[in-house]
């Protein structure tokens, strides 16, 4: 059979690796696909570069227009990001009746449904492995792995800048600006590291999986996003007393009223295996009906992990090309005309436990005002910490975690121990999950 021909837009980290990974296994990745998997154009504004990078060995040009109408070229494979120029290149390649591979979950999250549905209508396949954690194959996992499962919550470290952050913050002791520069300097972190550090890389990510896992619609506009910011080095340390550890999770679930879509710092019990995952490293964690809890560990992003996931899609692209469209995976797990219309809830519905950290005059009566304020709105107490003060100090932190409750009443809780004149400042919140 003729060499299925590959346009690939973008000639950077991923790009780069795409190709040499291709190149390097050609003769393996052929007897699995049964044809030839061929880059035979690439689009970069680099030119020069990319030339450099291809050795002549394809046609290099600097408009991405003409690979994505270009009549010989079977598939595109985007990896140039965002959502402006990457959109209309997608739809354009659909439009063309071209199958189209990309790494672009921030695309995806925000204008998959357009995209699929297009997709669709002209009869030809969006594959996405890389778009979530990197080299780690959870897309086909959810999608196909475990079809026979009712998947009910699904809980992910997909995010290797915060998790290599929070994992020196923890070994080390260090506050948060320090080793986000750190981060910076070592090549973890970007130069604007905004959409890491404050959970929307993540929250793509989990919207994406969310969809997949419930056969729902792309509804990122609904997830609760919150970063890591503001966390202290105290909370990190006052957590590992209790027995927990502190990572930043896309955490999914499927409850009677509806879907939980959240991202934000997670304390998580220390024997759990995910909250051994360190450094850059991602995890995600599956529970299923039938199957129990399935982990799924790998390196989140690179090069060369990520162009695995990108030629994995490639190769399944490469053998059902040629099958009727109605045979093929779903791109959301679930058949078009069977996705569900379970609302995502909002947060003040969410119900799981929590960590509070308050900082107290060190007199008698203080814990019984704020214990008294938890048990007026049927908040009951799992565990607590209360410090010493450092010697001539008249203050301390009273640490408490609490059974499960709604958001809604924490938040009523808070406000109210705020307003003790023995309490200072701003109480701390983070949610717990026992993830069992």
């Amino acid at each position: 059979m003729k060499p299925i021909k590959v346009g690939l837009l973008g000639i950077g980290t991923v790009g780069s690796g795409t190709f040499n990974v291709l190149k390097r296994n050609q003769l393996e990745i052929t007897r699995r696909a049964g044809r030839s998997i061929e880059i035979a154009m690439v689009a970069d504004l680099n030119v020069e570069r990319a030339r450099e990078l291809t050795n002549g060995e394809c046609e290099v040009v600097s408009d991405a227009n003409l690979v994505v109408t270009n009549p010989d070229i079977d598939i595109v494979i985007e990896l140039i990001g965002g959502y402006g120029i990457a959109k209309d290149l997608v739809l354009k390649a659909i439009a063309n009746g071209k199958h189209v591979v990309t790494a672009n979950k921030a695309l995806l999250a925000t204008h998959g449904n357009e995209i699929f549905k297009a997709a669709q209508e002209k009869s030809v396949m969006v594959a996405f492995e890389a778009a979530v954690a990197g080299g780690i194959p959870i897309i086909k996992a959810l999608r196909e792995g475990l079809t026979a499962n009712r998947i009910q919550w699904i809980a992910g470290i997909i995010n290797g800048t915060t998790n290599f952050i929070l994992s020196e913050m923890r070994d080390k002791g260090l506050d948060f600006a320090t080793v986000l520069k750190q981060a910076q300097e070592l090549g973890y972190a970007e130069a604007d590291p905004t959409f890491d550090i404050e959970g929307v890389d993540a929250a793509h990510k989990a919207t994406i999986m969310a969809s997949i896992a419930y056969g729902i619609p792309m509804q990122f506009d609904k997830a609760h996003v919150e970063g890591i910011t503001k966390l202290q080095a105290s909370d990190i340390r006052y957590a590992e007393e209790l027995g927990y550890r502190i990572k930043l999770l896309g955490i999914s679930k499927r409850t009677d009223a509806g879907i939980e879509l959240r991202v934000h710092p997670t304390l998580i019990p220390e024997k759990r295996l995910i909250a051994n995952v360190e450094g850059a490293m991602n995890a995600v964690l599956v529970q299923g009906d039938a199957v129990g809890a399935t982990l799924y560990y790998g390196k989140g992003a690179g090069s060369e992990p990520t162009a695995s996931a990108v030629i994995a899609d490639l190769v399944d692209i490469t053998r059902l090309a040629t099958a009727d469209p109605e045979h093929r995976v779903p791109y959301l797990a679930f058949q078009p005309h069977s996705l569900s219309d379970l609302p995502v809830l909002p947060m003040s519905e969410i119900v799981t436990s929590y960590y509070l950290r308050m900082h107290v005059a060190d007199k008698p009566g203080v814990l019984a005002d704020v214990t008294r304020i938890l048990a007026d709105l049927t908040i009951s107490i799992d565990a607590m910490l209360q410090k010493e003060p450092a010697e001539g100090e008249t203050q301390t932190d009273i640490i408490i975690l609490t059974h499960q409750t709604k958001e809604k009443n924490i938040v009523a809780a808070i406000e109210k121990i705020e307003k003790l004149d023995a309490v200072f400042g701003a109480v701390t919140k983070l949610r717990l999950e026992e993830l069992s």
